[in-house]
């Protein structure tokens, strides 16, 4: 029987996730991608460090599946976007792999919006330009280590690296890249006008050949198919940035639906027809299905909150629950759950790696006292996260109509408590899909499209995806929850000013 194989690199991990034709996803084998912070808000990883991560994963899948690379079918590649990752004339990195959560480009960010440069950007490339976007990170590295730059063969993005490391063909597929600054969304193609406003001309060279999520980008060689398992000659697609392929892995494909992803980053998204008016925290990219865009309201806000605060203040707890074989993430969830929402009013601003609003706004609780303890501040974080995916939601809707369930996945999804305070915050019913690792699976059902399985999305979501649950809003605590978004918001704006 044939498989598929999806290999997701997101923020903090790595894994591969073997799927068969029908859906049903089979295995996953994941490793933590350490990410080193050499300075305040530089947010780094070792590129070669990640690939053998990666080799890893899909061997030990593999392995755990009882199966043979011969049984792939074909193989997709997903991953964070924003970031960036060199290639060298060498055929070695040529610089530190920079994760989506860095900074460092901040100062060029607030020169270019205070000389117009942003502006006249934002014509082409239809999308804000943020610090961790490869077009500020290159500016970045023009100004502070140019010789890094003279020494770039390939600009990549993250699962883009990962497929230029399986195939040794270097291609850029068109999802990740059309949220890089880099693109012209209205031609849909790289542009000399646009890089030249950045002062970054010289390097269009330097962008690969573009293709789409379910073209054969490649195929795997000798190299890494002795690292891997897989067969040499498997074919590998295009792939697609993660939050597309969460996306396709919960069947969205159309204009009245809408989802959210719970990570590092908090994800808001729908697919359109046409581009929307764009501002600091509202991109166009383009969709993984040709001639359509996707609308993302989105801040590195969500989830990865919550597992700063366990790993810096309830370490010694997690490891002795993994040592006497206790879920900790059960007991984190039962802390929660014990206070209602009228129990506390304490507030958590999600802001450790990024803002809704501006990149230096602090994170911080508010409105603590010696009567609190920890189920306290960690309920305030659950809520907090909720809070400020509900103000990118209220925003997406100023363009549309409310849809009549919002589809949710990432991590928040494997804790029910989590969910149903979705439901009640953002007062809609929340649909959860019969997959644990959804970004694997969307760019596996971009391979099954490459491989001649499926004809199309739509043709691939209706073989493979299956809605397990949906969560409806609790009224009795609607009013509660809206007063404190609002204290939440008000919050914000203090702050903001």
């Amino acid at each position: 029987m044939p498989y598929l194989l999806g290999i997701d690199n997101g923020g903090t991990m790595t894994k591969a996730a073997i799927f068969t034709l029908d859906g049903r996803e089979v295995v996953t084998a994941a490793r933590e991608t350490p990410v080193q912070s050499p300075q305040e808000g530089c947010f780094e990883r070792d590129m070669l460090d990640m690939w053998n991560t990666t080799a890893m994963c899909i061997r030990q899948a593999l392995e755990k599946a009882g199966i043979s690379g011969i049984e792939i079918a074909a193989i997709g590649c997903t991953g964070h976007g924003k970031g960036l990752y060199l290639w060298g004339k060498d055929d070695q990195p040529s610089y530190h792999a920079i994760a989506s959560t860095d900074h460092r480009a901040a100062d060029i960010i607030r020169r270019w919006n205070a000389d117009g440069t942003l502006d006249a950007a934002s014509k082409l490339a239809l999308q804000p330009i943020i610090d961790c976007q490869p077009v500020a990170l290159l500016a970045w590295l023009k100004e502070h280590q140019p010789d890094v730059l003279s020494q770039v063969r390939w600009i990549f993005e993250a699962k883009d690296y990962i497929r230029f490391m399986l195939t040794g063909e270097a291609r850029a597929e068109v999802t990740d890249y059309s949220g890089t600054g880099l693109m012209n969304l209205n031609t849909q193609s790289f542009d000399k006008e646009l890089l030249s406003l950045f002062g970054l001309e010289s390097l269009m060279d330097c962008l690969p050949p573009l293709c789409l999520s379910y073209d054969v980008a490649g195929h795997i060689n000798a190299k890494a198919a002795k690292l891997t398992g897989l067969c040499e000659g498997t074919p590998v697609c295009g792939g697609m940035f993660d939050i597309d392929a969460c996306a396709v892995a919960m069947d969205v494909t159309r204009s009245e639906q809408l989802c959210t992803i719970t990570g590092t980053w908090s994800i808001n998204e729908y697919p359109s027809n046409a581009p929307v008016r764009s501002d600091t925290s509202t991109h166009n990219s383009l969709f993984c299905i040709p001639g359509v865009y996707l609308i993302e309201e989105s801040s590195p806000t969500s989830a990865g909150n919550l597992e700063w605060f366990l790993q810096n203040f309830m370490k010694t707890e997690k490891e002795r629950a993994k040592k006497e074989g206790r879920s900790f993430y059960d007991e984190i969830n039962q802390l929660v759950d014990q206070l209602s929402p009228a129990d506390s009013n304490v507030l958590f601003m999600p802001f450790l790696y990024g803002s809704n609003t501006d990149p230096a706004l602090p994170a911080g609780f508010f409105g603590l006292s010696g009567s609190h303890s920890a189920p306290h501040m960690l309920r305030a974080i659950y809520e907090g996260v909720a809070f400020s995916h509900l103000w990118h939601i209220e925003k997406l809707l100023s363009f549309r109509t409310p849809p009549t369930a919002v589809r949710m996945a990432g991590g928040a999804v494997n804790s029910s408590v989590w969910v149903q305070m979705f439901a009640d915050i953002i007062n809609m019913p929340i649909e959860t899909v019969a997959t644990k690792e959804l970004g694997a699976k969307g760019c596996a059902m971009a391979a099954a499209i490459a491989a001649g399985i499926y004809t199309d999305y739509q043709d691939a979501a209706d073989a493979m995806v299956t809605i397990s649950s949906t969560i409806y809003p609790r009224r009795e605590y609607a009013e509660i929850y809206r007063k404190k978004y609002q204290c939440y918001k008000e919050l914000l704006n203090r702050l903001t000013k």
